[in-house]
């Protein structure tokens, strides 16, 4: 597998090892590591309509809507993790699109709520230096699918600082 061996190579510390590894929820991993409740922190979100390229991400219909969201995940006052999602809402299951419309949620408690079977398929994975997230310049993205029944339920671009925060 092309992204762990990526992630194996990458001087990171542990615990960010493990959310940027994991295959689960990152809230439920911060939340365990900083003994800390997470916040999410909307930045924005709203429907929007599928251009081609997010069409094409999503296996879905040009004009399809789609829920843009855009959120800080916060443990205390502590900033941890950037995320983008796009989830179209026509494979929204019952209840969820309403949990997903409400920001508040993380991902991860709202597929768990739910009781959703789901698995995340991993796409890319990269360390930048001089990007700039909450005031730290190394930045370790990822991005991946979360699938359902064998369709893009929503794609995440996930983006963590590497700095001290992690020492945990």
């Amino acid at each position: 597998m092309a992204f762990l061996e990526k992630l194996k190579e990458f001087d990171i510390p542990t615990c960010l090892r493990v959310c940027a590894g994991t295959d689960g929820s990152v809230t439920f991993l911060l939340e365990i590591m900083t003994r800390n409740d997470v916040s999410v922190i909307t930045e924005n979100q709203h429907v929007v309509k599928a251009d081609n390229e997010m069409a094409s991400v999503l296996g879905v219909n040009p004009d399809e809507d789609v829920n843009l969201r855009t959120v800080t995940l916060m443990a205390g006052d502590v900033e941890y993790v950037h995320a983008t999602s796009m989830s179209p809402l026509s494979r929204m299951p019952p209840g969820m699109q309403q949990d997903l419309m409400r920001a508040d949620i993380p991902i991860g408690k709202i597929l768990r709520n739910h009781g959703i079977e789901t698995r995340r398929d991993f796409e890319t994975i990269r360390l930048d230096n001089g990007e700039d997230l909450f005031g730290c310049h190394k930045v370790l993205s990822r991005t991946y699918r979360i699938m359902h029944h064998g369709y893009t339920l929503m794609w995440i671009k996930e983006s963590f600082p590497v700095d001290e925060r992690w020492n945990l």
